[in-house]
């Protein structure tokens, strides 16, 4: 079967063509997407943007090849709210997961629902600045008559699959991260719902049970995009959910690390998971399992603002990272330049800390920039490990994979073996597997492993002298961020 994935993220839109029988994507587009930036953490795009890439991306594709797509799976940049009307139009700019001009929202809620730990023990997680919960409030509140005129919450890669379907729904894995549904049951929670409106409930789509196919694509977008009017819709995902699958991480004990604008590191377990500290976000996957999830704002955010501000490439930049010793000389980075969710600073800023007159050198600052960044991932390996999750070896994915010293870092950190895909688009790549399961039938883990591949050249083994080092670095890294909390709230 031919299967198309797409992938809808914050910089671009992608989309593969993959075929089953040769196992190989047999084409492939990518179109940039723009960012409205503004003050107070506004991050925000035009729905519209979405299907105009959408569009230019299978126009892109053979039109012999589109002809032969049989089903098309969205991944979606998880946590964005739009806002859509009865007609089907957008009435706001999507603000996105990256935006956290809503967090005075999400104290409001939880306070009505008896605080952040009464919230997540009932439901599975709190409400933090990213989800979708606390920007509904906000559009409520800020714009009551286009609340008003709001038929139906969807999330970006919800309204990827109403644009080719018509179908108005969500799907419990990228449902999870709204921070209105009980996780543990799989339906909206009625008062976390109310808490942001009475009428809120009427506005929400069903949640599927169960991953499945949606519906065929509309005539008239079969048309404007070149496909068959017998091409199929599955449910799809938020791009973690899909990365699971596009990296193999569809059964218990399988960690994956994405190294990419957001870094984020997560895990198939088959049980109900919650972490009572909320370091982990407890999410469904969109594979029938739970993904329990860490998600941290910066991560190569990080990199491309100090190599910017150094006239590096990703080359040179990697390349001084190395020259420095482990430790960078006594640098340290906290690198929050977005805010941060775990740990949960939404007000946080970058610190570069520890700076003397010989240790302010090129190498030293990149090579601190990338050691903080994955010191972050420790947070969630311990939170794994305490919760009772193996991490015995890491797939990487993202833009981070493709450096062989980030490689290398994350192993020693961990302490654990480092493997990396053929593919690096995780998320199409996973979105098109969804859907020739879904289409065909049988058995997920079994589909994962027998269509993803590994580059044996770009393996890594810990040098455990060198995590022994990076431990006690992390130790005086974690002092340095809960001295710091304070002086985000000056």
């Amino acid at each position: 079967m031919i299967a198309a994935g797409i992938d809808a993220g914050t910089q671009s839109i992608k989309v593969i063509v993959y075929d089953s029988s040769s196992k190989e994507i047999i084409a492939s587009h990518a179109e940039p997407l723009e960012l409205i930036v503004g003050d107070g953490g506004v991050r925000e795009q035009k729905a519209s943007w979405w299907t105009d890439a959408v569009r230019k991306c299978f126009l892109a594709v053979p039109a012999d090849i589109r002809k032969k797509i049989g089903v098309i799976s969205v991944s979606g940049q998880q946590h964005g709210f739009v806002p859509v009307a009865a007609d089907g139009s957008v009435l706001y700019s999507v603000k996105l997961w990256c935006d956290t001009s809503t967090a005075p929202e999400c104290y409001e809620i939880e306070e009505k629902l008896g605080g952040r730990k009464a919230l997540s023990e009932r439901i599975g997680n709190p409400i933090l600045p990213g989800y979708t919960a606390s920007k509904i409030l906000w559009f409520r509140k800020n714009h009551p008559d286009l609340y008003e005129k709001m038929a139906t919450v969807m999330l970006p890669h919800d309204y990827l699959n109403f644009y080719l379907t018509g179908e108005r729904v969500m799907e419990r894995g990228d449902a999870s991260g709204t921070g209105l549904m009980d996780i543990f049951k799989g339906t909206w929670d009625k008062d976390a719902v109310a808490a942001i409106s009475p009428d809120l409930i009427d506005k929400l789509p069903p949640i599927l049970p169960a991953p499945g196919i949606i519906g065929k694509v509309k005539k008239e977008t079969a048309s404007d995009l070149g496909l068959s009017e017998d091409c199929s819709v599955a449910s799809g995902g938020g791009d973690n959910m899909m990365s699971a699958i596009g990296t193999g991480a569809v059964a218990d004990g399988a960690v994956t690390m994405s190294l990419g604008t957001s870094g984020t590191l997560f895990s198939s377990v088959s049980h109900a998971f919650h972490d009572k500290e909320n370091r982990l976000a407890s999410f469904c996957s969109s594979h029938g399992t739970w993904l329990p999830l860490l998600c941290t704002m910066n991560c190569t955010v990080a990199s491309e603002i100090m190599r910017g501000f150094m006239g590096f490439d990703v080359k040179a930049f990697d390349g001084e990272a190395e020259k420095a010793p482990i430790g960078s000389e006594g640098l340290m980075m906290l690198p929050f330049f977005n805010g941060e969710r775990i740990p949960d600073l939404p007000d946080g800023k970058g610190v570069l800390f520890g700076m003397t007159p010989d240790n302010v050198k090129a190498g030293n600052i990149a090579r601190a920039t990338l050691e903080g960044v994955t010191f972050e991932f420790l947070l969630g390996l311990e939170a794994f490990r305490e919760n009772g999750i193996a991490v015995d070896s890491i797939t990487l994915t993202g833009g981070g994979s493709k450096s062989p010293f980030w490689r290398q870092l994350v192993a020693d950190m961990s302490g654990c073996p480092v493997r990396v895909p053929v593919s690096s688009e995780a998320a199409a790549l996973g979105s098109a597997l969804q859907g020739l399961w879904l289409a065909e039938g049988g058995d997920i883990k079994e589909i994962a492993e027998e269509h993803i591949a590994f580059d044996p050249s770009k393996s890594a083994m810990p040098d455990m002298e060198n995590h022994k080092k990076y431990m006690e670095l992390y130790e005086k890294w974690h002092k340095l961020v809960d001295i710091s909390v304070p002086m985000y709230s000056l």
